[in-house]
């Protein structure tokens, strides 16, 4: 599976490089917090959005800490999709390692 940790991710944010990030997480999760510029399909919802999901970009899959996006994304692998990165450790490593007021 193909990862990208949460440094990696907020350098691509900081450079502002032509990416989609999409959290997977369920939407009283999301209202918590989220990490800037985050599309959210929750992970019951997301093969009923697959024209939302670009395949001319990396797509980064998040969730809490990593392993329902990774179930995510190897449903997605599935689907065709070979654009895909996990974020390793989810918003709760953001928080802990990015920006500690993004709650999750």
């Amino acid at each position: 599976m193909n990862e990208i940790t949460v440094q990696e991710l907020k350098s691509k944010i900081d450079h502002k490089e032509n990416f989609q990030l999409i959290d997977v997480r369920e939407t009283h999760e999301y209202e918590l917090g989220q990490i800037p510029g985050s599309k959210h399909i929750p992970m019951g919802e997301i093969m009923n959005h697959l024209d939302e999901i670009k395949k001319d970009v990396p797509v980064y899959l998040q969730c809490r800490s990593g392993a329902r996006s990774g179930a995510v994304l190897n449903a997605l692998t599935g689907q065709g999709y070979t654009n895909l990165y996990n974020v390793k450790g989810g918003i709760k490593a953001w928080s802990e390692e990015i920006d500690n007021n993004v709650k999750f």
